[in-house]
């Protein structure tokens, strides 16, 4: 396995949990762009939003992003998922990045 984000999920690579659930796991990002930066990925894995085909699983992770953004005190936050290399993608393991704690207004 050479998914970065599967060996977090497996346990293999530490990383700060901050929220989990049998579907998704969120951790903090390493490099955070805001006061709160945490990804929200799904255990299983999926290349990108573009390759998601599992209702269940989408709604696992539309949940996880409301409840991260809850359990670190965001009333209003930005959730992103960059999808394939020219939108920034650099892990192909869906992720969505939950950042908040200021304005994000007029970045894009």
């Amino acid at each position: 396995m050479s998914c970065v984000f599967c060996k977090i999920v497996a346990g293999e690579i530490p990383a700060t949990k901050v929220h989990e659930t049998p579907d998704i796991v969120v951790i903090r990002d390493l490099h955070p762009q805001a006061p709160v930066h945490v990804l929200v990925l799904p255990k299983k894995h999926v290349a990108s939003l573009a390759e998601l085909d599992d209702p269940g699983l989408a709604a696992a992770i539309l949940k996880g992003v409301k409840d991260a953004a809850a359990k670190e005190g965001l009333k209003e936050f930005r959730a992103i998922a960059n999808t394939g290399e020219g939108a920034g993608q650099t892990v192909f393991h869906l992720h969505f990045h939950v950042m908040g704690g200021r304005s994000m207004k007029g970045l894009g």
